[in-house]
C-alpha cells in the first residue's frame, strides 16, 4: 500500500493519472482485504499458509504476533487507525522486553510446529528472524510509535536499539559480545545466548536507525529547498540542537520545549523573524541563518 500510494504522487506529477488511479485503487484494495482477512481481534495476521491457514495468529502456538505486520499498519496509513494503535500496543506487551534490552521479530519462536513459515524456522528458535530481534522490524516500530506521537515509547525504543548501551558496562559487554559503536542486524533472544549481537556492521539497519533518529524522532525533513523541523520526543526534552549544512550556508536550529511535550510545533523563526509558513526556506548564499524552533500548546480558539 505504502509503495503503491508513493508511486502515484509520482505519476501525479509526469502527468499520468490513469496510472495514479490503477494505484491508487489497488492500494484501497490490498488495505480493505487486509481490514476483511486480516485482523486477529488484537494485531494484524502475518500472512497466511498455502492452505489458507493465518500465520500471527493468537490461536497459534508459534509465531503468535509478528512486529512488521504490525509496524507497517500504521507507517503505511493504510490500517484502521484504532486497530493499528492497538496492533502496535500489542507490540509493546509481547514483543518489546526492556529488562533483556529486546525488541523481538515474533513470539514465541518456531520449533515443534509441522507447518512451514520459510527458512526462518531453519535458525534455531530465538536466533535471528526466528524469535531474535531483527532491528530493521524495531526501528519501524519506534517509527510508528513517533508518527503516532508517542515520543516516549519512541524515544525509549531509540536507546534500547542503541548499541552503545548493549556495552556500558563489562557484564553487558560480556554479553553482547559485538562492537558496540556499529548496528547489529539480529540479537539473540533465547537462552543461553539471549542478549548477543549477530551480523554486526549491518548497514541496512544502520540506515534506519540513523533516519528513525533525525526524520522520525527529531523531526528533521527536507522536502526540495525547504526544511521541516516537526519533533517526536520524549516530554522530558527541554530541546536539541542541529546544525545543518546547506551548501555553503549554515543552519544553526535550535528547538525549544518548554513545555514538556512530546508533539506540536507552534512557532518557527528564520534569523529574528516569525515564519508564516513553518517551512524553512533554504538558500545558499554562504551565511549563517539562525532558527528557532518553539514546541508547545495551540491556545484555545
Amino acid at each position: 500500500c505504502d509503495v503503491l500510494e508513493r508511486f502515484a504522487k509520482l505519476c501525479d506529477t509526469l502527468a499520468d493519472p490513469q496510472r495514479a488511479q490503477r494505484y491508487r485503487l489497488l492500494a484501497a484494495g490490498y488495505a480493505a482485504a487486509v481490514e476483511q482477512f486480516g485482523w486477529d481481534g488484537n494485531w494484524y495476521r502475518r500472512a497466511f499458509y498455502d492452505d489458507g491457514s493465518p500465520l500471527g495468529s493468537s490461536q497459534d502456538a508459534e509465531g503468535k504476533i509478528d512486529m512488521i505486520a504490525q509496524s507497517w499498519a500504521v507507517l503505511s496509513g493504510a490500517a484502521d487507525p484504532q486497530r493499528s494503535r492497538q496492533a502496535l500496543n500489542s507490540v509493546y506487551e509481547y514483543l518489546v522486553r526492556p529488562k533483556e534490552r529486546l525488541a523481538l521479530l515474533l513470539t514465541p519462536p518456531f520449533d515443534k510446529t509441522l507447518r512451514d513459515p520459510g527458512y526462518i524456522k531453519g535458525y534455531l528458535p530465538g536466533t535471528r528472524e526466528n524469535g531474535g530481534q531483527y532491528t530493521h522490524a524495531a526501528t519501524w516500530t519506534a517509527w510508528a510509535s513517533a508518527m503516532l506521537g508517542d515520543g516516549k515509547q519512541a524515544g525509549e525504543l531509540f536507546n534500547l536499539l542503541n548499541p552503545i548501551f548493549q556495552s556500558d558496562s563489562a557484564q553487558k559487554a560480556q554479553k553482547y559480545r559485538v562492537e558496540p559503536y556499529v548496528i547489529s542486524a539480529d540479537i539473540y533472544g533465547s537462552p543461553p545466548y539471549t542478549g548477543r549481537g549477530g551480523w554486526s556492521w549491518y548497514s541496512g539497519s544502520a540506515a534506519w536507525m540513523y533516519r528513525l533518529g533525525l526524520e522520525a524522532i527529531l523531526g528533521f525533513k527536507k522536502q526540495g529547498n525547504t526544511l521541516v523541523v516537526d519533533p517526536v520526543i520524549p516530554p522530558e526534552w527541554n530541546g536539541f540542537e542541529i546544525r545543518y549544512q546547506f551548501g555553503e550556508s549554515v543552519y544553526q536550529i535550535k528547538v525549544v520545549n518548554p513545555r514538556h511535550i512530546a508533539r506540536n510545533v507552534i512557532k518557527v523563526n528564520l534569523d529574528g523573524q516569525t515564519l508564516k509558513e513553518r517551512g524553512i526556506p533554504l538558500t545558499d548564499d554562504h551565511q549563517v541563518h539562525e532558527v528557532l524552533v518553539e514546541m508547545g500548546i495551540e491556545p484555545a480558539a
